[in-house]
């Protein structure tokens, strides 16, 4: 604690001998500090929580949204909606008169209706749209469910109602459209840049119908947006907000102590002690649906052999993990699934702290003493993961007491899921945070074969008797059945362990009182729709 305290009193000495900008200064503003540069200004293109944060609730709407207090879906571009008797007809009405947003680059001549539901996902399902290979061509979340593929049409009734025809039953497809990803875009705006032969802009200076508008952007320092004043949802809120982006976390800290931050993204486990102990600031927290792993490459021998893999998780002490990395704020992992699904199974079998037996399985794979392998760890704070780099130190400890030398490799936050998207490492700690309550969104994204190109499946592992499981659960609505069909899943993972689950954390929300309306979001990126600041 004094050590924690010492760095954050240094820091605000160092604070102060700097000048606030005038952005800082602006007492309406809400001022948020991200802790990294968002991958792009389009969440269709990433799944990464820095842009979900950036983009998917402040300059975006979808068709569908969660309540943030129960979870469930509710309407929102699509004001109703109806599926046919076999599962396989969504019909969506669309709320009329909603306005998108109007900047100094994109005047619109005309309110959302159905060809901006079509102009949106059929970029992402299509790959003869103009603009699906725009910004690299790559959709990880729908590409890692193999979405576009069980699509067979999208029509349009009229100009507010669209009917989707699918392939076959899919009992989670209602849930995939209300998560971050499955914004709608303005097809008038995507055809004002193909005109301008500029497309790739439709990703850099986004238009959406959400509750700001962008307004600028500089890489490693600020994002700015405006208040939508013709937002649909009616809702009070800043006029201005901000996105500062501080890496540190001890920075962000001390610039929420100094009011420079009206809120923080990812406080660390050691701060949160001292955000308890102050009057001025609010700590809200609530079980999370994510998880924390360490995956393996299968792709690369020796972790193509689950020997192999289940030495290594045989290696490691889980309970330590969580004391010193979690400080206790998490749940031990057996499975991907946290308690709080309604697919989890207590029965669940999980690995042991066992390094003899590790190294037993160890000389059975031929992996003499001294091998060397690598770690990749996350750069960046997140629920699932505080600290990597400290999880990987502590790995490497157990690892060398079983005669494996483990190096830790780690590089800026875009670099690093670039070269893990190509499958460069060995074997990584990362996780993965739910982007609806249903459990096909932990199991079809981390592991189906559909995900390793991708890049979510960060074991690259594909096998077609999971994919059988995962699919077969998906063709009924029937809780108890899917229930039976994910416990024969988590008993085929346990077999193989592609990955090791290790926590389930608590998430958080940290803010200055002065905020108002400020709510953790049970899935995707944070909501500032509806906050305002108290003068």
């Amino acid at each position: 604690m004094k050590n924690v305290t010492f760095g954050i009193v240094l820091t605000l000495l160092l604070l102060g001998c700097t000048e606030q900008s005038d952005w800082v200064k602006a007492q309406s503003a809400i001022i948020y500090c991200s802790e990294s540069d968002p991958v792009t200004f389009n969440p269709q293109l990433d799944t990464g929580a820095t842009t979900s944060d950036a983009t998917a609730h402040q300059i975006y709407s979808r068709l569908l949204d969660f309540d943030p207090e129960t979870g469930q879906i509710v309407p929102a571009l699509a004001s109703s909606w109806s599926i046919s008797n076999d599962g396989l007809v969504y019909i969506f009405q669309l709320r009329k008169d909603v306005n998108f947003h109007m900047t100094r680059y994109f005047t619109p001549s005309r309110t959302f209706n159905a060809d901006d539901v079509i102009f949106s996902f059929n970029r992402w399902r299509d790959p003869a749209h103009p603009y699906h290979r725009v910004s690299g061509g790559q959709y990880p979340y729908f590409d890692s469910l193999g979405l576009a593929d069980n699509i067979e049409d999208i029509k349009r009734i009229n100009g507010y109602r669209i009917e989707i025809h699918l392939k076959q039953r899919d009992s989670s497809f209602i849930a995939h459209l209300a998560t971050d990803f499955s914004v709608i875009l303005s097809a008038e705006y995507g055809d004002h840049l193909l005109s301008q032969n500029k497309p790739e802009k439709i990703d850099r200076f986004p238009i959406g119908t959400g509750p700001f508008k962008f307004v600028s952007y500089q890489r490693g320092q600020a994002i700015r947006y405006r208040a939508h004043a013709g937002y649909w949802g009616q809702t009070q809120t800043a006029d201005t907000l901000i996105f500062d982006i501080t890496q540190k976390s001890s920075l962000r800290m001390a610039k929420l102590i100094t009011g420079e931050c009206d809120a923080i993204a990812f406080p660390s486990q050691s701060e949160l002690s001292v955000i308890r102990e102050r009057a001025d600031l609010t700590l809200t927290q609530q079980p999370a649906l994510n998880i924390g792993f360490w995956a393996f490459n299968t792709q690369k021998p020796p972790f193509d052999n689950p020997d192999v893999r289940r030495a290594l998780a045989y290696a490691i002490d889980k309970n330590t993990l969580l004391e010193t990395v979690y400080l206790g704020n998490a749940t031990r992992a057996k499975t991907l699934v946290p308690s709080a699904s309604w697919a989890f199974h207590e029965s669940s079998h999980d690995t042991a702290y066992n390094p003899v037996l590790s190294r037993q399985l160890l000389d059975r794979a031929k992996i003499p003493r001294g091998f060397t392998m690598t770690i990749w760890a996350m750069p960046v704070e997140r629920s699932y993961n505080p600290n990597a780099r400290k999880m990987a130190e502590l790995l490497q400890q157990y690892l060398a007491d079983v005669g494996i030398n483990a190096q830790i490799i780690t590089y800026d936050w875009n670099t690093f899921r670039e070269k893990l998207g190509k499958g460069e490492h060995q074997s990584v700690l990362i996780g993965w945070s739910a982007d609806n309550g249903d459990p096909d969104n932990f199991y079809r994204p981390l592991l189906s074969c559909d995900a390793i190109p991708s890049g979510t499946n960060r074991a690259m592992w594909c096998n077609e008797e999971y994919d059988r499981l995962i699919y077969s659960a998906l063709q009924t609505d029937d809780v108890e059945a899917r229930q039976a069909i994910y416990e024969d899943v988590n008993e085929l993972l346990y077999e193989n362990l592609p990955l090791i689950p290790i926590a389930h954390a608590l998430r958080y929300q940290v803010y200055r009182n002065e905020l108002k309306g400020l709510r953790i979001n049970p899935y995707g990126g944070v909501r500032f729709a509806g906050v305002i600041k108290a003068q």
